[in-house]
């Protein structure tokens, strides 16, 4: 029996679009001449759907589409299609979360999914649980368990094959702990694994495909392409490696590889044919340019040098060093004349008040405006460059350099955008050597330093590890051997900082806990450690 897996990479919400994927996946598959074809989890309304499937018509629009893809594929092998079918019952959630069986022109079974999946894509939401265990479908003499989602660990009969249709969000570290547990269910059960996962960015999420297949003795043997689309056709009755796409697990290839492709379909879905940023001769805009550089292709990014009396003539270098790395345009526009015209205005209102960090704010805000405004004459995505560990703790100014379309980096910490920066260099030149060994500054008064204000970022990104990713409160920190002054200002920095966060733009999710989806904290509140 032979299987064929789509790594189809959906636009949420764009059901014809999509069911046109599809069909151009089942073209590509039907060479291979499969038994069966699966698409993955809710492939064909896109994922997440979020409120759009409270959206009245949307889910029976769906239904039309998914008539219309099966008669299209008339004279194709029987394709698995993962959709959001009603919930007629009148009671529950609008939807259930299902895949239903294309074959011979018309739509057959269905499938409804048992088990919804906790975290980000925020099932219970939207989707009632279906009564009973995983489907059976038969093919000629072929059992196939069909599964969608979390299921595929649920119990009950256990067939000779299960499919799984998936719409699994990538997180750094996660794809060898799922082949671990595909494996180790295949082995334990004595059935053939074969998963479909969704590939492509979609808003915050990027997911990565890298389908794959396990033998009943829980070996690999075949393996997707990685953060792409592919079509992945296997002879399950050959349990030998057929076609295990080479892949990289190290955290900056995975994490590098996710930002490119969150960027480009962020940009690509939501009508962006270019992007600009503000490119400061900092590590942040330097990381952020190559991905931007590498997702839309460099004659489509423009980097926006905005130096004002405080920036070093070191600082313009490097960032002309790294447009030239990368082969992307620039713009030098200073903004001593802008600071100038706001000082002038305020300066009978701030009379006999010192400079602090009001003018240091001012800063930013201009270059956010000049930022937006070359953003709107020129229809480019602006994004901004706060990494993971700034947003964390709020180093940064509202309306500032958090603006912009899309936060690139903000789920990634400072430690880890040097490791991406120092591993990317291994390909070639693309950031200085001066950006990765000076210190990290703002430059917002002369000889300001980050660590002015944070602790060391290495320090710094322990704790918020073990405060964010970890759960763990302040009495855990300290216990583990970490300085109680400091980590209490730290954690008092995080929880200040929630207003902003808020209203930040949207960041690339490639951890398992970011801020965002993951992250749900009250903005009025006080912190219950505080004595």
């Amino acid at each position: 029996m032979k299987i064929s897996l789509l790594q189809v990479n959906p636009v949420v919400g764009d059901l014809t679009g999509n069911a046109d994927r599809i069909v151009a996946g089942v073209e590509e598959a039907a060479l291979h001449r499969p038994d069966l074809v699966v698409a993955p989890e809710l492939s064909l309304p896109g994922c997440p759907c979020r409120d759009l499937l409270l959206e009245k018509g949307f889910i029976e629009r769906g239904l039309t589409v998914l008539e219309d893809l099966a008669a299209d594929l008339a004279d194709a092998p029987p394709v698995l299609v993962g959709f959001a079918a009603p919930n007629l019952s009148g009671t529950g959630r609008p939807a259930f979360n299902a895949a239903a069986l294309l074959r011979d022109g018309v739509v057959g079974e269905t499938f409804r999914k048992t088990r919804l999946s906790s975290g980000v894509l925020d099932e219970d939401r939207y989707f009632e649980p279906a009564a009973g265990n995983p489907g059976i479908l038969r093919l000629g003499a072929m059992t196939v368990g069909v599964s969608i989602g979390e299921e595929i660990r649920c119990t009950g009969p256990v067939p000779e094959v299960i499919v799984n249709l998936a719409a699994s969000p990538f997180a750094a570290g996660v794809q060898c702990l799922r082949e671990e547990a595909l494996s180790r269910i295949a082995r334990d059960h004595r059935v053939t694994i074969a998963r479909a996962n969704l590939v492509g960015g979609n808003d915050d999420l990027v997911f990565d495909g890298r389908s794959s297949v396990f033998s009943a003795n829980g070996t690999l043997i075949a393996r997707g392409a990685a953060f792409a689309g592919d079509v992945l056709t296997v002879d399950i009755g050959r349990p030998v490696p057929q076609a295990v796409a080479p892949d990289d697990w190290s955290p900056e290839s995975e994490t590098w590889r996710a930002l490119v492709l969150g960027t480009r379909d962020y940009a690509r879905k939501c009508g962006f044919g270019s992007a600009l940023l503000g490119l400061s001769g900092g590590i942040d805009s330097s990381l952020v340019a190559a991905v931007a550089a590498r997702a839309l292709g460099p004659e489509n990014v423009v980097g926006v040098l905005l130096p004002s009396p405080y920036t070093s003539i070191e600082s313009i270098e490097d960032a002309r060093e790294v447009a030239g790395n990368l082969g992307i345009r620039t713009h030098c526009l200073p903004i001593s004349p802008m600071m100038e015209a706001f000082d002038g205005v305020l300066a009978g209102v701030f009379a006999d008040r010192p400079h602090d960090t009001t003018e240091e704010n001012l800063q930013a805000r201009i270059r956010a405006t000049v930022l937006m405004a070359l953003a709107n004459k020129f229809n480019s995505l602006l994004l901004s460059t706060g990494n993971k560990s700034e947003v964390a703790v709020g180093y940064s100014t509202l309306y500032g350099d958090m603006a912009g379309g899309l936060a690139v980096i903000a789920d990634v910490p400072k430690g880890m955008v040097y490791r991406i920066a120092r591993w990317l260099n291994t390909e070639g030149p693309v950031i200085p050597s001066r950006v990765l060994e000076k210190p990290p500054s703002a430059e917002l008064r002369p000889g300001q330093t980050d660590q002015e204000t944070l602790p060391p970022y290495d320090l710094l990104d322990a704790i918020l590890h073990r405060h964010v990713d970890c759960f763990e409160g302040p009495d855990e920190i300290v216990a583990a051997g970490y300085p109680e002054e400091t980590v209490r200002e730290v954690l008092r920095m995080v929880g200040q900082a929630e207003f902003k966060r808020r209203q930040a733009a949207p960041g690339l999710r490639v951890t398992g806990r970011a801020f965002g989806t993951d992250w749900q904290m009250p903005i009025a509140a006080k912190a219950w450690w505080r004595r």
